[in-house]
């Protein structure tokens, strides 16, 4: 097939799945929080509230797009581009799965190779802070001016922890392509504990986490939009689209952390343990069963909808879980299982966080960045760098 129209194909793809995941994952957030909190979250737009997103998107889409009269007017228009663009562009680095054979087509699950996949993904998040910067800036409002600066402190101060931490790794894996740091995390130790390097550089990936969630500005490192000191933060003059792709930049920006993590710490696409021990049954037992209590309360429903939409659900994720048994499949589809589902386990843990941890005070913030976060970092890999040198064949 024609390299061109292989890689529209899967660009196409892969907008598709990211803005999909990108929109529902709100969804999800609203969802988990309102449980944390004993709600029941979104629930009036469609079944259980799952045309929630389409809705906001109609919102946000018909809403009157306010240009103040005293702001940068260029800036002001390139500061939301500027974030959203490169927070999407980060996807096409990294890999989703191995290579596959499609209708007699070799491909991989990857929009492009590069042999310095990692140095492209921090060069980028490094530019996102231009856009947050210069929102804060080009508003000509003190709050706004405010949370642009704490974002850019916040940002360049935790870049060097998270940079650290994925030095470390590295130097195990010798190599800054995903694709071949995901392959050196192939098979498991005696045979049954996995070679991921989270195993080896377990202070590296909690450093790295700590980072990400201050480098996406999440709580409990959400000062820049801190809502009872600066109303809105950054972003507090932006309406409609423009807001909307602030709010876009933020969760494709905490997909890339979490892809990113999984990659370089949790072994990628590889399972957990081998398939003799039940790896390639896990997705089949868990769509099916989903699906086996989708239908039993569907039997039971606790509102009229749910007699027809629960035993749809329960059909589709039991179609779901009996492809996972067809031989042709399986090498496509138990190697996106397992990366969606260790992406997926850290998108949780970012939600868990917020439902549970409250905001630090500025100072502390910036104190645990240089003062703790930095020195372990710097620890850690030169640690590292000395076993490696040491023991450079293990």
């Amino acid at each position: 097939m024609n390299f061109f129209i292989l890689s529209l194909i899967k660009a196409g793809l892969i907008a598709f799945v990211l803005l999909t995941t990108l929109a529902y994952l709100q969804w999800i957030e609203r969802k988990v929080l309102a449980h944390i909190q004993l709600r029941v979250g979104p629930q009036r737009v469609g079944p259980h509230g799952l045309l929630q997103p389409l809705a906001d998107v109609v919102k946000l889409l018909t809403k009157e797009d306010l240009l103040p009269p005293y702001v940068n007017k260029f800036f002001y228009m390139l500061a939301p581009f500027l974030a959203v663009t490169v927070a999407l562009i980060a996807i096409s680095v990294l890999p989703f799965g191995p290579e596959i054979e499609v209708f007699g087509v070799k491909t991989w699950m990857q929009l492009t190779d590069l042999k310095i996949g990692v140095l492209v993904v921090l060069g980028l998040s490094s530019i996102g802070v231009y856009g947050v910067a210069l929102a804060g800036w080009a508003s000509n409002n003190k709050y706004s001016l405010i949370g642009g600066l704490r974002s850019s402190a916040q940002m360049i101060s935790y870049e060097l922890p998270l940079a650290l931490a994925i030095a470390a790794p590295l130097l195990l894996s010798n190599s800054l392509s995903f694709r071949e740091i995901v392959d050196t995390q192939a098979g498991y130790y005696f045979g049954v504990i996995p070679r991921w390097n989270v195993i080896p550089q377990i202070f590296g990936f909690l450093i790295f986490m700590i980072a990400a969630f201050a480098e996406t500005n999440r709580i409990p490192f959400d000062l820049p939009e801190a809502e009872n000191e600066l109303v809105a933060g950054f972003h507090v003059e932006y309406s409609s689209m423009k807001f909307a792709a602030f709010f876009m930049a933020e969760y494709a920006n905490m997909v890339t952390v979490t892809a990113v993590a999984t990659l370089i710490f949790l072994g990628g696409w590889h399972a957990p343990f081998p398939v003799e021990y039940g790896s390639g049954f896990i997705p089949t037992l868990l769509f099916v069963g989903s699906g086996a209590i989708a239908l039993y309360h569907g039997l039971h429903p606790a509102r009229p909808f749910d007699r027809i939409t629960l035993p749809i659900t329960g059909v589709v994720f039991f179609g779901i879980g009996l492809l996972f048994l067809v031989p042709v499949l399986q090498p496509i589809l138990l190697p996106l299982f397992w990366f969606t589902a260790k992406t997926g386990a850290l998108l949780f843990v970012y939600i868990w966080i917020r439902g549970t941890l409250p905001r630090f005070r500025y100072d502390q913030l910036m104190k645990f960045a240089w003062t703790f976060l930095f020195p372990a970092a710097l620890l850690n890999l030169l640690i590292t760098a000395l076993l490696v040198a040491v023991f450079p064949n293990q």
